[in-house]
């Protein structure tokens, strides 16, 4: 076990699977100067404390992306340690909302849309890679 899960409790991150109704996946890409540089996501981002993971995962998807989400279904909890912070990821299945504007990158350098078949070839954040079965990819 590394150091950083002895000294402390995992950080609760949620993030959306954003489906179309296309059979795809909406992914971004974490700009160049971030931990992760360049690295594809799913886009969500840090529970703040008191706030339920579902708000902040509404929350961190209004400000990331400029669009509205539904929450469809949670995806079982997991921990990712990267060494120098253990994060608890906490997954939802979503689509975007009705009447939501498209999504925009306002906090990553790009997004798209891709296929489960087309995730593994991506340079998914480490955190991320164990969604890939949840979507077949």
């Amino acid at each position: 076990m590394m150091l950083a899960a002895m000294s402390t409790p995992p950080l609760p991150v949620v993030c959306a699977l954003i489906e179309d109704g296309a059979g795809r996946v909406l992914v971004a890409q974490r700009p160049a100067h971030k931990h992760l540089g360049l690295k594809w996501e799913f886009a969500g981002g840090k529970v703040e404390p008191g706030e339920a993971p579902e708000a902040a995962l509404v929350r961190e998807i209004r400000e990331e992306l400029g669009c509205t989400i539904v929450l469809r279904a949670p995806l079982p909890r997991y921990t990712h340690d990267y060494g120098t912070v253990v994060i608890e990821m906490i997954p939802f299945r979503c689509a975007l909302g009705p009447g939501s504007p498209a999504p925009q990158a306002h906090e990553h350098v790009a997004l798209r849309w891709v296929t489960p078949a087309e995730l593994p070839a991506l340079d998914l954040a480490p955190a991320d890679r164990p969604l890939l079965a949840k979507l077949g990819g």
